[in-house]
């Protein structure tokens, strides 16, 4: 018998019941086909942690709701399905806000049930209350406060709609204590019904004919690929789409493994630290085509001097995001994936853009990304390239935020989508590694690496506790500058020198910090040791966390200063 008809026995037994609001929670998103919830227990949602042990549902115990709700990003962003977080209310609540906001802004879908106190007491300071509904308002798709038990199936229900659909991104439930504990009659039958809230997901074909029309006139046209690509399954057309014109594509940060990253059209990361090909191919094309990508200002550089002589053509299944940034000649509001289908079925003649192709494959070639070797230190961007070559772009890689972030987005090539994990609109510190615990829950058989800055590692390092836990092989990898690294970089470029709170002259042991946790731990210092240390991690069976104390003083180029377009950068060196 299938699974699928398994869950529609369930559903037969269990519809049209009298439960209690802890029960419907439960059975509600077992029915939405969750098979793991990140989560941490306190006084209002006891009677849903309660369901969870009766239920025997998978829970995972962060050590901290922030490592709770990044953990269930990086389940989301690597599985496709969405994450699902449980946490108490007051504190519970206002410690997963900055991963509501990170999932907000990288698209992400998560349904997120907070605890509240009883329903006679909101809005009296009662213990442990905070209005969540009221501070998450902002960085929601939406959010909810059950009032009525018997409102809770068709309010789950539809936050797991619109998490899912559309532009994905996160919902929050707030759950008084007193509904949770209620008895109501569980129906869970009927069709979401949301006439306010109905995503376009087929392009209009007229407007696609006008992409067609410019693509074949263009002499130097262009692909920019955002992660709206990704969360739309759309891959394989755009790799279909791509040969097929023989366009030439560059990727923002959270587009990276939409399209394979060693491909001869690739051109590789555009925006502040990308690549100089990228960067010139956007300031000299005549059509530029972005697809699911926002025009985010780390893309943009100098809105005035973006794109300056190219017609623009944007794909997003946000509306809101056409012309939000730059003046869009081609609005096209829709799926990419069904953009891109629909644009492979048109077809269209071919662009006239061999010489273009020819002129970017020389850019590439003459002005590649650089490092300097030193045999006296490891170097960052040589830690990155090593541990790519000895994974042949296979693992799924996860970062915190920052220059090892930036030099992992332009060394390791992606070459499959949804291996990479990062944050990318809200540039969250300490994401990285319960991202990667979260990534590895959602791929147990694939390797998973976690780049961290030695500053980021300990926002989150109290994560520990789940790898020797649950026996997961994440690779720990931390970029060891001693240092806020971009932001000694910054201070160094733009504020003459003024190391203001940014470097860190003592640092913890993170070798016996791991094996405080029975984690196998590293530390390499010398350039000469680092090919047999990064075999030994990858060859060990589970966990590991190795301390490469990198050069302090790197920086990360080419980089685009504030104020300055893409063509501006600094940091180039020609070979």
């Amino acid at each position: 018998m299938s699974t699928k008809l398994r869950k529609k026995e369930v559903i037969v037994e269990k519809e049209n019941q009298m439960m209690t609001g802890s029960s419907m929670l439960i059975e509600a998103i077992k029915q939405e086909g969750v098979d793991v919830i990140f989560g941490y227990p306190g006084g209002a949602i006891l009677p849903a942690y309660d369901q969870i042990y009766k239920d025997g549902i998978r829970h995972i115990l962060a050590r901290h709701e922030q490592g709770a709700i990044h953990a269930a990003e990086g389940y989301a962003r690597v599985s496709g399905k969405p994450g699902v977080v449980v946490v108490t209310s007051g504190p519970g609540a206002t410690n997963v806000v900055t991963g509501i906001a990170d999932a907000m802004m990288d698209s992400l879908p998560l349904v997120v049930f907070t605890g509240q106190v009883a329903s006679s007491v909101i809005g009296t300071d009662a213990f442990q209350e905070a209005d969540v509904v009221g501070i998450t308002m902002p960085i929601t798709k939406h959010s909810y406060q059950v009032r009525n038990v018997n409102d809770l199936p068709r309010i789950i229900k539809e936050a797991f709609h619109i998490a899912t659909t559309g532009r994905p991104g996160p919902v929050l439930i707030d759950l008084p204590k007193d509904v949770s504990l209620e008895t109501g009659l569980f129906d869970y039958s009927k069709a979401v019904d949301l006439p306010g809230y109905q995503p376009t997901i087929m392009p209009n074909k007229l407007q696609v004919r006008k992409l067609v029309e410019a693509v074949s006139s263009a002499k130097k046209p262009l692909i920019l690929v955002g992660a709206g690509v990704l969360h739309a399954n759309g891959t394989d057309e755009l790799l279909k789409y791509v040969e097929q014109q023989q366009i030439p594509i560059a990727s923002t940060l959270l587009g990276l493994g939409a399209f394979p990253g060693d491909h001869e059209l690739f051109l590789g990361m555009a925006g502040m630290h990308g690549t100089y090909t990228a960067n010139m191919a956007i300031y000299e094309c005549d059509l530029l085509i972005s697809l699911g990508s926002r025009f985010d200002d780390r893309v943009t550089g100098n809105l005035e001097k973006f794109a300056p002589n190219a017609k623009i053509a944007h794909i997003d299944i946000d509306p809101a995001e056409i012309g939000k940034n730059i003046e869009t000649q081609i609005p096209i509001v829709s799926d990419a994936k069904e953009a891109l289908k629909e644009l492979i079925t048109q077809n269209g003649v071919k662009s006239q853009n061999s010489v273009w192709i020819e002129d970017l494959k020389r850019l590439k070639q003459e002005y590649p990304l650089w490092y300097t070797e030193d045999t006296s230190v490891i170097k960052p961007q040589q830690l990155i390239e090593r541990i790519y070559e000895k994974t042949k772009g296979e693992a799924i890689v996860t970062t915190d935020v920052g220059q090892h972030q930036m030099w992992t987005a332009q060394f390791f090539k992606f070459k499959k989508p949804n291996r990479w994990v990062t944050s990318g609109g809200l540039g969250t510190m300490g994401f990285g590694f319960p991202a990667a615990i979260g990534a590895q829950i959602a791929e147990p058989n694939t390797p998973v690496i976690a780049f961290m800055g030695d500053a980021g590692f300990q926002m989150t390092l109290q994560e520990l506790s789940l790898l020797q836990e649950m026996k997961l092989p994440v690779k720990l990898v931390i970029v060891n500058n001693a240092s806020l690294g971009m932001v000694r970089q910054w201070q160094q470029l733009f504020f003459e020198e003024r190391y203001s709170n940014s470097l860190f002259p003592v640092q913890p042991d993170f070798v016996k910090l791991a094996e405080a946790y029975d984690i196998k731990g590293m530390r390499v210092d010398s350039v000469n040791d680092l090919d047999k240390a990064v075999e030994e991690m990858l060859a060990h069976d589970g966990p590991v966390l190795v301390d490469f104390r990198v050069a302090s003083r790197e920086n990360v180029y080419p980089m685009v200063a504030p104020g300055k377009g893409l063509h501006e950068m600094i940091g180039v060196k020609p070979l």
